[in-house]
């Protein structure tokens, strides 16, 4: 290991424990269940938090929450006030600190936003040298969504030039995959469970004669001890046939490849590390998302430096970095806000109805319903959660008392979004600390602007010669 390599090594292990550090200090803060409480948690330890957020108009707290240096520019001044009457000394540097370097990684600076800002790769030097013209671009795009098309060849343009054959993991339809195919004339296998998914790929790689091909199966199986699970596909595309018959448990990944993934989730994305490892994947490229998503009912630290954090992140605090809404509309904003609302006031009621005080979660909510009345809703999530509501059907009543128990979650909420960032970053670097402890040069950095998704990391890594 060169000495620039072990001097990113010691910067993110360095990062990394001071990132803990100020999420060990805070946890009363974001750990918090906001559903659950009827009064401000920390307020007796942090009373000018808690007055400057009660100070906040309920106008103001979209605003705040969607932009982070806004939101830690409004209640960090309490927070710095309470910090010095409990004699504590926290880094809120640390709460707008980012760790995406500009630094150059296999000649590929990381961080070029200036690079990512637009979203056509027709005048791109990636797609001129592999060949996507303004009218492939509009074929290739015409069935993608705007700002997942932005995200995909944004993530290109920031993949090294290795000249290694490319696996896509959990593809879906394969439309990074697809992109890298062409733009870079890489050979590309695409990894994807969903039969129907695979089909569709492989029928659009075979249309534009791209070198794609689809296997099909269960990421969790691969190198379990039974075979993956396959599903057999009825079609007349002759190489998904032949690929469905081919995927077993044996990992497909090998040494000279370069592994890729675009917001695979949770667990998904983890796997995909410990396999890459296992084999000693030449190169990854990986944007991390929902965290959450994972089989464990606490989160399973990776590196050894987490390993050793006195941190244990439930489900629930894993959502916490997922909580921005900077792509949400006014509508949804406003439909979101109503839905809560209700679950808010149908809880108040149930708890009362069952002489219970704990929150009883309600299944997910078509939007449709958000059409009708707080009286059907309730009548709805009754009968979901069989709760006799014979002595309480002042059901607007009970909606008010939703939307006052609202101004108090929106409140807890917005102070534990403080840290979201902080958290996230914790868990992109025990990732990439994972990598670096086996034996990866790693590089992280951000491959959109966060109007684009939030979800903007990328992790960057190549085996470093021994």
């Amino acid at each position: 290991m060169n000495q620039d390599n072990l001097q990113q090594q010691l910067t993110y292990s360095q990062r990394f424990s001071e990132l803990n550090q100020l999420l060990e200090q805070s946890a009363a803060l974001w750990q918090v269940r906001a559903f659950e409480v009827n009064a401000l948690p920390w307020a007796q330890d942090f009373p000018q938090l808690a007055e400057a957020v009660w100070a906040l108009a309920d106008d103001e707290l979209d605003g705040l929450d969607a932009e982070q240096s806004l939101l830690v520019k409004a209640l960090s001044p309490a927070l710095s006030h309470d910090l010095r009457a409990l004699g504590q000394d926290w880094d809120l540097s640390l709460l707008t600190a980012s760790i995406a370097e500009r630094t150059v990684f296999n000649d590929k600076t990381v961080n070029d936003k200036a690079g990512v800002a637009e979203p056509s790769l027709a005048d791109n030097t990636a797609a001129q040298q592999g060949g996507l013209s303004f009218d492939d671009e509009a074929h290739f795009s015409a069935h993608i969504k705007g700002r997942k098309w932005q995200q995909i060849t944004a993530f290109v343009q920031h993949l090294p030039q290795l000249n290694l054959p490319v696996l896509e993991w959990c593809a879906g339809k394969g439309h990074l995959g697809r992109l890298i195919a062409k733009a870079r004339g890489a050979e590309v296998v695409s990894l994807e469970w969903q039969a129907p998914l695979c089909e569709a790929g492989q029928a659009f790689a075979d249309k534009w004669q791209l070198s794609q091909t689809f296997i099909c199966a269960d990421a969790f199986a691969i190198g379990a001890e039974h075979a993956a699970t396959n599903t057999s596909i009825t079609t007349s595309i002759t190489t998904v046939e032949a690929l469905v018959k081919h995927a077993s448990k044996a990992n497909p990944l090998s040494a000279q490849q370069q592994a890729v993934a675009l917001h695979a989730c949770g667990d998904l994305h983890v796997r995909l590390l410990m396999l890459a490892a296992e084999a000693g994947t030449q190169a990854l490229a990986i944007s991390p998302c929902c965290y959450h998503l994972i089989h464990a009912s606490h989160y399973q630290p990776l590196s050894n430096l987490a390993q050793q954090s006195s941190l244990k992140l439930s489900r629930h605090d894993l959502q916490l970095p997922l909580q921005q809404s900077v792509i949400a509309n006014p509508k949804q904003q406003a439909l979101r806000h109503q839905e809560i609302a209700w679950r808010l006031g149908f809880d108040a009621l149930q708890r009362e109805c069952r002489h219970i005080d704990a929150y009883l979660p309600l299944p997910s909510l078509k939007q449709s319903q958000l059409s009708g009345s707080f009286t059907d809703f309730c009548l709805w999530a009754a009968e979901t959660k069989a709760v006799n509501l014979t002595k309480n059907r002042d059901f607007e009543a009970w909606l008010e008392i939703g939307r006052q128990r609202q101004q108090l979650t929106r409140r807890i909420d917005l102070v534990a979004h403080l840290f979201r960032t902080v958290l996230e970053q914790w868990l992109i670097l025990d990732r990439a600390c994972f990598l670096q402890e086996q034996g990866y040069g790693v590089c992280v950095g951000e491959f959109c602007a966060n109007s684009v998704t939030p979800r903007n990391s990328l992790i960057l890594a190549q085996k470093m010669s021994v």
